[in-house]
């Protein structure tokens, strides 16, 4: 079992790697600046081939959203470590893990629907890099 210290730790790494996705997604937003965001995305959704446009109105205002969303998840989780963690550990653990299991669920699910499967594989490195070892206890 890791330390609540180590764990504190992890959720730090966990805040980045989530909130790291929100400003490449915002970047996406505008045209002179989507080319890392049209990246990501064909990276992600493994169209290397056939490279996304990004230049949809719609496309972006969905990708503005979505970097908001991930930037704040990311300062969340950075906060409940510094500000919750300190005084119910495991429920910031517990927490933060069934909110990455939630957006693993659905996000894969939904990138199969959309005929985008590779992203759910990726989804699994992404899951495993964040949970950590947050998935048990720490001991104290």
């Amino acid at each position: 079992m890791m330390s609540g210290a180590f764990h504190r730790f992890w959720l730090n790494i966990t805040a980045i790697v989530v909130g790291s996705f929100g400003p490449v997604f915002f970047l996406g937003a505008m045209v002179p600046t989507s080319g890392l965001a049209r990246l990501t995305l064909d990276l992600l959704g493994w169209r290397l081939n056939h490279p996304s446009d990004y230049l949809a109105v719609d496309t972006r205002f969905l990708s503005a959203l979505t970097g908001g969303f991930l930037l704040g998840w990311g300062v969340m989780i950075w906060r409940l470590s510094s500000w919750v963690y300190p005084i119910a550990p495991d429920a910031v653990r517990r927490t933060v893990v069934a909110s990455l299991l939630a957006w693993f669920c659905l996000d894969s699910a939904g990138s199969i629907a959309a005929g985008a499967p590779s992203n759910a594989v990726f989804n699994v490195a992404i899951l495993f890099l964040a949970v950590g070892p947050l998935w048990r206890p720490a001991r104290d």
